[in-house]
């Protein structure tokens, strides 16, 4: 059996997230396999448009749709019209996320809670449900969320609430993982760890990413493109077509569960 990621070749992928950081970088990663790359983004419209450039330079198909996901409703709208225009759809990274902001749980409010539960988590909810009808069409279909450290360790300095979101998207992949499975959709999730991201250079203060870093057994942030090959293993049959209800840390041995 030949493995690889040939088997990525022509078949849709939307990415949601997809402008800036980690999105991006897997955006471009299977564009590289040969992939029709969906490149979801909300504000970030120059961002995108210089992602699905750089795709199609390389001779990728891709294009860009826009979602606020700090609206549910708008994921099922989103899956509408890739399926619309694509045809279908194969595989669902479901990327798109934020801290918000910093900020002790004493200070946190119920308007803080609420951004961060819909657009981390309702939101995967929401695209998984939709795309669901569509990757049990597609052959080999899969979802592959993106979680976080923190979903295991409690986050950072000022982001327990966002750690709670998303440790909620990681028992969301494996509660999916084991309803999906029957239907032939594998459900998995990569955590990465402290990532140079935009995120950290606008909500990251320099002393607390250093000392962030410090703990890193590799003594540094990782980068977006030394992620991606977590997202195309685990969207490759030949290579993970066993594998569902996993989630894979990429964090430099910040955490080895």
């Amino acid at each position: 059996m030949s493995v690889g990621f040939g088997d990525l070749a022509g078949r849709v992928v939307l990415v949601t997230g997809a402008s800036t950081g980690i999105g991006a970088a897997v955006a471009r990663g299977f564009g590289a396999c040969g992939a029709r790359v969906v490149v979801h983004y909300n504000r970030s419209a120059a961002e995108a448009a210089g992602v699905v450039a750089a795709l199609s330079a390389a001779g990728a198909e891709a294009w860009a749709e826009q979602a606020d996901l700090a609206e549910p409703a708008n994921a099922t709208a989103l899956i509408g019209r890739v399926v619309g225009r694509a045809g279908g759809l194969d595989v669902l990274v479901n990327n798109a996320g934020y801290l918000i902001r910093r900020t002790s749980f004493e200070a946190a409010d119920a308007a803080l809670l609420r951004t961060l539960l819909d657009l981390n988590l309702a939101s995967v909810v929401a695209a998984c449900h939709a795309a669901l009808p569509h990757l049990r069409a597609a052959e080999q279909g899969c979802i592959i969320n993106t979680t976080s450290v923190a979903a295991r360790n409690g986050g950072g300095p000022g982001t327990v609430l966002y750690a709670a979101s998303k440790a909620g998207v990681s028992t969301l992949t494996r509660g999916l993982a084991k309803e999906f499975a029957p239907d032939g959709i594998r459900v998995n999730a990569v955590a990465p760890g402290v990532i140079a991201t935009p995120l950290h250079a606008r909500l990251t203060p320099p002393d607390t990413l250093a000392a962030m870093t410090a703990q890193i057994p590799m003594r540094r942030a990782g980068l977006p493109e030394e992620c991606v090959g977590a997202y195309l293993f685990l969207a490759s049959p030949s290579c993970s077509g066993y594998i569902t209800g996993q989630v894979i840390e990429v964090n430099g041995g910040q955490l080895m569960p």
